[in-house]
C-alpha cells in the first residue's frame, strides 16, 4: 500500500523550516540518553572554564591573557544554557556537580597541571575543544531534530563558539609551537587514552581498557595567582605616572587625554587577572555567580583592548607605555578572595558619580575623537552592569551598601603597595614616561607639542586618595 503525500498549504515550509518529515520521523535519542550526554559536555565546558581562569593570571603573554578572558566567557555562558535544559528534561535533582567519568576527570586534570603554554594549547586547543565540537555534532546527527530541537539549539550557539576557539587555538598553537620546544608526544597520547577510556567525551564510544597513569597531575594543582606579564611590558612595578590626575586636571586640554584614557583602558589588564584569581578561588556558588563574574572579567579584558586599540589607532606605540601589574600583584598576593572583591567594587564606585564614566566620555566628545567617545561609551555602559554584579554578589552578603563599601576600603589597606620598596630594590625607577610618549603622539598626529601637557608629572602615591574621594562621593 503506498503511502499517501502531505503536502503543506501553499506549499509554505513544514515544521517551522526545522526540518524534514522523514528526519522528523527518525527515532533519535530518548530523554534519558540526551540528558547523559547533556551532563558530560556540561562537564566539558565547566572544566574549560576552570582551567581558562586558573591558568589567566600566570600567563605572561598578553595576547593568551585576552583569549583565555573571552574563552572561559563562552564557556560560562554554555554552562548556564546547558544546566537549564538539563533542568527542563524531568531530571531533579540535576546531579550536575557529579563527575561523569573518571577517566574524564583525568583528561582535564591533566590539561588544568599541564606545565607549559606549548601544552596547555595543545591540551586545550588540539584535544579538548575538537573532542567537544565531535561530541556535539554526533548529538544533532542523532538527536530528533523536532523533539529535541532546544537541545539542537542549545548545540548550534555552543559550536558557533567552539569552531571559533578552534580557530583561534589553531592560529596560536601553530605560533607558539613554531617558537618553543616540543610537546611530550607521551603525554599527549595520556590525554588521547583517558578519552578513549571514557568512551569519547560523550560516552558513546567502544569500550576501551586501557592503564591510565597520572603525569601532570599526579601531584594535586597548585593554583599560581601571581600574575606575570611577558617582554613587552618592560617596566611591570613602574608607578610614575598618575593617570587620573592628569584626566581630571581642569587645566590640560583634552586632545591628550584621550592618549592617557587610552593607557587608562589597556592599563586594565590587571582585572581579569585579579577577577580570574577571585572567582577561582571562590567555591560553592550558585552558577550565576560564576557567569556574571566570568562576563564581568571578560568585558574588563576588552577595555584593554580598547585601549591598545585605541593606541594603534594614534600610531603610537603601546609598548613603549609602562603598564604596571602591581594592583593585580598586591591584591592576589596580600588577600583573601572575597577581599579583594570588596577592593573591586569600591573601586567600581568611583566610577559611577559624574566625575567618574560620564567624565571620560564627555572628555572624548570635547576632544572630538569619535573612537575614544565610543569607547568610553561602550566601557561606562559595562560599568553600570558591573554595579549590578556587584550588588548581586558582593554587596548582597553585608547589611547595607555603605558596609560593602567601607569593608572593601578597609581590605584595600591592608594591600602594602611597595612603591618606595620596589625603587629602593632596584625594581623600578618609576620613569616619568609619559613626555617620551606625548612626544610620540604629537610626531604621530602632526602636532605642536603642548609644554604644560609635556611638564605633567604626578605618581601614582596620590591615586588612592583620589579614589577615595570618588568612592565616597558615590
Amino acid at each position: 500500500m503506498s503511502t499517501p503525500q502531505y503536502s503543506p498549504l501553499h506549499g509554505l515550509p513544514a515544521l517551522a523550516g526545522l526540518t524534514t518529515f522523514a528526519e522528523a520521523q527518525k527515532s533519535g535519542l530518548s530523554v534519558g540518553e540526551c540528558v547523559r550526554r547533556l551532563k558530560r559536555y556540561h562537564y566539558a565546558f565547566k572544566r574549560l572554564h576552570e582551567i581558562f581562569l586558573a591558568r589567566l593570571a600566570a600567563e605572561p603573554i598578553y595576547e593568551l591573557k585576552m583569549a583565555f578572558s573571552l574563552h572561559a566567557h563562552y564557556c560560562a555562558e554554555h554552562v548556564a544554557a546547558l544546566r537549564q535544559r538539563v533542568g527542563e528534561m524531568r531530571e531533579p535533582p540535576l546531579g550536575l556537580d557529579a563527575v561523569p567519568d573518571e577517566c574524564l576527570a583525568i583528561f582535564f586534570d591533566e590539561i588544568l597541571a599541564a606545565p607549559t603554554t606549548e601544552e596547555l594549547l595543545a591540551g586545550i586547543y588540539d584535544k579538548a575543544v575538537p573532542a567537544l565540537i565531535g561530541a556535539l555534532e554526533r548529538h544533532q546527527r542523532e538527536t530528533n531534530p523536532l523533539a529535541d530541537q532546544p537541545s539542537v539549539r542549545v548545540m548550534k550557539f555552543a559550536l558557533l563558539e567552539l569552531r571559533e576557539m578552534a580557530e583561534y587555538g589553531a592560529k596560536a598553537g601553530a605560533e607558539i609551537k613554531a617558537r618553543s620546544a616540543q610537546i611530550s608526544t607521551s603525554w599527549l597520547a595520556l590525554l588521547d587514552d583517558s578519552i578513549a577510556a571514557a568512551r569519547g567525551l560523550d560516552g558513546t564510544g567502544a569500550s576501551v581498557s586501557k592503564a591510565l597513569t597520572r603525569r601532570y597531575s599526579g601531584t594535586p594543582f597548585t593554583y599560581d595567582r601571581r600574575p606575570r606579564r611577558d617582554a613587552r611590558f618592560a617596566d611591570p612595578y613602574n608607578m610614575g605616572v598618575n593617570a587620573e590626575a592628569f584626566i581630571y586636571d581642569a587645566s590640560q586640554p583634552p586632545e591628550p587625554k584621550v592618549l592617557m584614557m587610552f593607557y587608562k583602558r589597556l592599563r586594565e589588564i590587571d582585572v581579569p587577572e585579579t577577577m580570574a584569581s577571585i572567582i577561582t578561588e571562590t567555591k560553592g556558588k550558585p552558577w550565576g555567580y560564576y557567569r556574571d563574574m566570568t562576563r564581568q572579567l571578560w568585558d574588563e579584558a576588552r577595555h584593554a583592548m580598547m585601549g591598545e586599540a585605541g593606541f594603534v589607532s594614534l600610531g603610537v606605540d603601546w609598548t613603549k607605555v609602562m603598564v604596571n601589574f602591581t594592583w593585580s600583584l598586591g591584591l592576589n598576593t596580600q588577600l583573601s578572595a572575597k577581599e579583594r572583591h570588596g577592593v573591586l567594587y569600591f573601586i567600581e564606585q568611583g566610577l559611577m558619580p559624574k566625575t567618574g564614566k560620564r567624565f571620560e566620555w564627555e572628555t572624548a566628545q570635547a576632544a572630538n575623537h569619535a573612537l575614544s567617545a565610543l569607547f568610553q561609551d561602550y566601557d561606562w555602559a559595562d560599568e553600570v552592569l558591573h554595579a549590578r554584579v556587584g550588588r548581586d554578589w558582593y554587596v548582597s552578603q553585608f547589611e547595607s551598601p555603605k558596609e560593602a563599601v567601607e569593608w572593601g576600603d578597609r581590605a584595600w589597606s591592608k594591600v602594602l603597595v611597595g612603591w618606595r620598596q620596589w625603587r629602593d630594590e632596584g625594581l623600578t625607577e618609576h620613569r616619568n614616561w609619559w613626555p617620551d610618549i606625548y612626544l610620540d603622539y604629537c610626531r604621530a598626529q602632526n602636532l605642536t607639542p603642548d609644554e604644560n601637557v609635556l611638564a605633567f608629572a604626578t605618581t601614582y602615591e596620590t591615586q588612592r586618595a583620589d579614589l577615595q574621594t570618588l568612592a565616597g562621593s558615590a
